[in-house]
C-alpha cells in the first residue's frame, strides 16, 4: 500500500511537471511575438492605407528566405538563430510540391521535407512565417518544384486551369494545406501572410488560374492575409483580387515604384524578394553582389517605408538531382550550391553582406534589442577517401528495376517505373542493336546529354549544340547504347510544357530512326545505391572502365563536422555519402567542391560512392574550405 501511494505521489508529481512545461511552451507559442509582447490573435496581418498593421499595430516585415528542404533538419535552428541575430523578424520558404509529391500516391513530409517541425521551431525562436506553397515555386528547383509526372500527360497544360493540372493540384492541396491551416496566426500560429503560386505575370497562359488558386487555398481553410509576387512588368497580369501585389528586384527604380502604385495605389509596398545574389550555372562563372550595392538597396527600401524579403537570406545547398535549369538565352543546367551569394554562406558563415545588414537592421529593432550572434560551426580537413573498390555501369544494371522493351524511343516520364509515376531525375540507358556504322543523328530528341558506345565502348557525346556523329563500322551484328543524363528540367519560362527528359523522339542511324530498344532506368534513388553494396565490387583497375561506380571511405572521429568534398582530377558524375545524394560535380566548374554537412556523416567509417562517366583521380579530398568558383559581378 506504501509503494502504492509512493508510485501514485511520484505520478502526481510528474504529470504536474508535464503540465507546467506544456503550459510555458504554449504560452511562448501563442502569446508571445517577436517584439516580446502578448498580441491579440483576431487581427492578423492588414493592410493600412501606407503601412501593414499585425494584431491592429504598426508591422514593417523584414524578412529573410531560408528554404527547409535546402538545410538539413539538425542546422534548422543554426540558421533560423543567425536570422533572428541578424535583424529578420519573419521567415519565408517556399514548399517544393514536387519534394513532398514525389508519386501520384505518395506524401512525404517526415525529416527534411517535415514542414510542420520547421514552422513549429519558427515560432519557437519569435518569429513569424510567409508561406509560399505554390503549387509553382520556380526557386531554380526542377521544373519549378512541380512534379515531373504531371508531364505523362501529352495535352499538359502546367500553371492553367487545365484540368489535369487544376486535379494534381486538388490532391496535392487537400494533403497540404490542412498542416499548415492550424499554423496560421488567427489561430495562434506563426504564419502570417500565404503567397499564391509564383511571379504568374511572367507566365500568364490563363486569366482564370490565380484566382483558381486564391479558392483552393481559401477554401481550404486559409484566412491569412494572401499575396503574389512578381517582376514590375508582371504586377497586373499576376495579380487576384483580395491578394496583395508584391515586387521582386535587385535594384529598386522609380519606374518599378511607379508600376506599382499605378496598379496598387494607396496600399502599403512590399519587396517579396530583394534578390541577394543569383543561382550559378554550370559553364559560367560563380555570379556575386557587391554588398554595398545590395544594402543600399535594402536601405532605400526601408527608408521609403516598405516592408522587405531578402532572397536569399541563407540559401543553403540544391542536394542531389534537385536544381533545375536556366532555358534563355540557351539551356544551362544549375548548379548544386545553392550559396546564392546570401549573407549567410551556403556553410553557414556570416559574410559582409551579414554584418552590414545587422548594423542596418538594428535601427529598425526598436521593440527588443537584436540577440547575440551564434557561435560558427567547426570545419574540418578529413583524410581523403582512397576509392579502391570499382563497378562498371554494365555490371550494375542487374540492380536496376527490370528493363524495359519498346520499339521506340520513350522518355524519362513515361516509362513504366516507380509504380507507373515514370521516371523523375537521373540517367537513362537506352541500348538497341546495329549492323552498320554511319552518321549518328540526335536532331534535338536527346535530353539533356547522351555518351554513346557501340559494344558498350565510349565512342562520343551528344549534348543539345552537338547533333551527329560519326558510328564506326564493324562487322556483324552491335549494340549501340545511349546513356542519356536528365541534367534539370528549366526551372522557369513559357515553355515548362515541353519539359520532358531522355530521348523525346528519334535518332537516325545514316538516315534511319534507331528501333527496338531496351531502356533502362537509373534514378540513383537511396534505394539503388543501397543495393549496389550486394554487388561484387573489384579492385580498382589500372586503366578502369568507365562510366563506373568507385567505392571508399571517409573516417570521423569522434562528432563529425562540415566539410567539402573536391574531386580535382575527376571529370563529371555524381557524389553519394552513406546512400545519400550530395549532387553533381563537373569539372567545367564553376562550383569546385560539395557541401557535405556534419550531420550527413557517422562517426567512425562513412561510405562514399561516386558515379563517374569518364575519368576519375584514386582519391576524392576532404577539405575545410569551399571552393566555388572564378567570380563574376552581378550588374
Amino acid at each position: 500500500m506504501v509503494v502504492l501511494r509512493i508510485r501514485n505521489s511520484h505520478k502526481r508529481k510528474y504529470a504536474f511537471i508535464c503540465l507546467s512545461i506544456f503550459g510555458f511552451i504554449m504560452y511562448r507559442y501563442l502569446g508571445t511575438p517577436v517584439g516580446g509582447r502578448r498580441l491579440s490573435r483576431k487581427l492578423g496581418l492588414h493592410a493600412n492605407n501606407s503601412q501593414f498593421t499585425l494584431a491592429g499595430e504598426p508591422f514593417r516585415i523584414l524578412g529573410g528566405s531560408v528554404h527547409y528542404f535546402r538545410v538539413p533538419s539538425a542546422y534548422w535552428r543554426d540558421r533560423l538563430m543567425k536570422a533572428k541575430a541578424c535583424g529578420i523578424n519573419t521567415i519565408t520558404t517556399y514548399v517544393p510540391w514536387s519534394l513532398h509529391q514525389p508519386e501520384r500516391d505518395v506524401f512525404n513530409f517526415q525529416t527534411q521535407l517535415d514542414l510542420e517541425s520547421y514552422i513549429s521551431l519558427v515560432a519557437e525562436l519569435g518569429l513569424w512565417v510567409i508561406l509560399r506553397p505554390g503549387p509553382y515555386i520556380s526557386a531554380e528547383l526542377d521544373l519549378g518544384g512541380l512534379p515531373s509526372w504531371l508531364l505523362q500527360d501529352e495535352n499538359m497544360r502546367l500553371r492553367t486551369t487545365y484540368p489535369g493540372f487544376t486535379d494534381a493540384v486538388n490532391v496535392f492541396f487537400d494533403k497540404l494545406i490542412p498542416k499548415i491551416v492550424p499554423l496560421q496566426f488567427k489561430k495562434g500560429g506563426p504564419i502570417i501572410a500565404i503567397q499564391l503560386d509564383d511571379s504568374y505575370g511572367s507566365y500568364a497562359k490563363d486569366n482564370r488560374y490565380m484566382a483558381f488558386i486564391k479558392e483552393a487555398l481559401t477554401s481550404r481553410g486559409v484566412s491569412e492575409m494572401l499575396l503574389t509576387s512578381d517582376l514590375s512588368n508582371g504586377l497586373k497580369a499576376g495579380g487576384v483580387n483580395g491578394a496583395i501585389r508584391t515586387m521582386k528586384l535587385w535594384k529598386l527604380r522609380t519606374k518599378d515604384m511607379q508600376e506599382l502604385n499605378s496598379v496598387q495605389p494607396n496600399s502599403p509596398a512590399m519587396v517579396t524578394d530583394i534578390w541577394s545574389g543569383m543561382a550559378d550555372a554550370w559553364g559560367d562563372l560563380h555570379h556575386v553582389l557587391a554588398p554595398e550595392d545590395m544594402v543600399s538597396t535594402v536601405r532605400e527600401i526601408l527608408r521609403r517605408g516598405m516592408s522587405i524579403n531578402l532572397y536569399m537570406f541563407h540559401g543553403g545547398t540544391s542536394f542531389g538531382f534537385m536544381s533545375g535549369a536556366l532555358g534563355i538565352p540557351s539551356y544551362k543546367a544549375i548548379v548544386p550550391s545553392y550559396d546564392y551569394d546570401a549573407p549567410l554562406s551556403e556553410a553557414g558563415e556570416y559574410t559582409p553582406k551579414y554584418h552590414l545588414l545587422r548594423d542596418l537592421f538594428s535601427r529598425y529593432n526598436s521593440d527588443e534589442s537584436v540577440p547575440d550572434m551564434p557561435a560558427l560551426r567547426y570545419r574540418e580537413p578529413y583524410e581523403p577517401a582512397i576509392m579502391y573498390n570499382h563497378l562498371s555501369l554494365w555490371d550494375a544494371l542487374s540492380f536496376t528495376e527490370e528493363p524495359f522493351k519498346s520499339a521506340t524511343p520513350v522518355n524519362m516520364e513515361n516509362l513504366p517505373v516507380n509504380n507507373k509515376n515514370g521516371q523523375s531525375q537521373g540517367y537513362t540507358l537506352y541500348e538497341t542493336t546495329i549492323t552498320s556504322g554511319g552518321l549518328l543523328k540526335s536532331g534535338d530528341n536527346v535530353r539533356d546529354r547522351a555518351l554513346v558506345f557501340v559494344d558498350r565502348r565510349y565512342i562520343g557525346f551528344f549534348k543539345r549544340n552537338t547533333l551527329e556523329m560519326a558510328v564506326p563500322d564493324g562487322e556483324g551484328k552491335r549494340t549501340l547504347s545511349l546513356l542519356v543524363e536528365n541534367c534539370g528540367r528549366v526551372h522557369r519560362g513559357k515553355d515548362l510544357d515541353k519539359q520532358r527528359k531522355g530521348l523525346v523522339g528519334d535518332v537516325l542511324l545514316n538516315g534511319t530512326p534507331l528501333r527496338d530498344f531496351t531502356i533502362y532506368s537509373l534514378d540513383m534513388k537511396p534505394s539503388f545505391i543501397d543495393s549496389l553494396y550486394r554487388a561484387q565490387w573489384k579492385a580498382r583497375p589500372e586503366v578502369p572502365l568507365y562510366p563506373a561506380f568507385l567505392m571508399g571511405a571517409l573516417f570521423a572521429y569522434g562528432y563529425p563536422s562540415d566539410t567539402f568534398v573536391k574531386l580535382p582530377g575527376w571529370g563529371r558524375g555524381v557524389v553519394f555519402i552513406n546512400g545519400l545524394n550530395l549532387g553533381r560535380y563537373w569539372s567545367s566548374g564553376p562550383q569546385q567542391a560539395l557541401y557535405l554537412p556534419g550531420p550527413f556523416l557517422n562517426s567512425g567509417m562513412n561510405q562514399i560512392i561516386a558515379f563517374e562517366e569518364q575519368e576519375a583521380d584514386y582519391k576524392i579530398q576532404l577539405e575545410d574550405t569551399h571552393d566555388l568558383g572564378m567570380t563574376a559581378d552581378i550588374k
